[in-house]
């Protein structure tokens, strides 16, 4: 009995050293310890990296499907890389309930969970030259660029 309590004690306190317990139960998106080098080059040349598990998998396979028009932009990389981004972001892509329905245009800003946490932001906070749209998650969210987007340690920029 003592020996079986040692065990399972042991065994929690590996799981949530780990982090997988915790950031699940927090239901947080975390960046991957081992971001692949073309996905940080190519995709945080304009915007930040995103966490992968922030969108669906079928969102990702439609923004790499559509990188010629990528929100107005062409985005287009080589085949061989879009390949190589596309795979790690397919297999590291959000399945949990938040992400499971797609945003509309496959947007990581018009998803509801996004709408719903940052449901106070007046539209005027959005503009700011600090800021520079939704899609600057870092501006406010210093950690993220490792996923970390507490409530707690938000600073909004004047």
């Amino acid at each position: 009995m003592r020996f079986q309590r040692w065990m399972i004690r042991s065994l929690m306190a590996a799981v949530l050293s780990s982090g997988f317990l915790t950031s699940a139960m927090a239901d947080r998106p975390l960046m991957p310890a081992n971001v692949l080098p073309a996905y940080q080059n190519e995709c945080a040349s304009c915007h930040m990296a995103y966490p992968p598990a922030m969108l669906s998998k079928p969102s990702w396979q439609r923004i790499m499907g559509s990188l010629d028009k990528h929100y107005g932009t062409d985005a287009s990389v080589d085949g061989a890389i879009e390949r190589q981004i596309g795979v790690w972001l397919q297999s590291l892509g959000g399945t949990y309930k938040r992400v499971e329905a797609s945003s509309p245009a496959d947007r990581l800003s018009t998803t509801q969970w996004f709408e719903k946490k940052h449901r106070t932001i007046e539209i005027n906070v959005w503009v700011r030259k600090s800021i520079n749209g939704k899609a600057q998650c870092q501006a406010c969210h210093q950690g993220a660029d490792i996923g970390d987007f507490e409530d707690e340690r938000v600073r909004i920029p004047l």
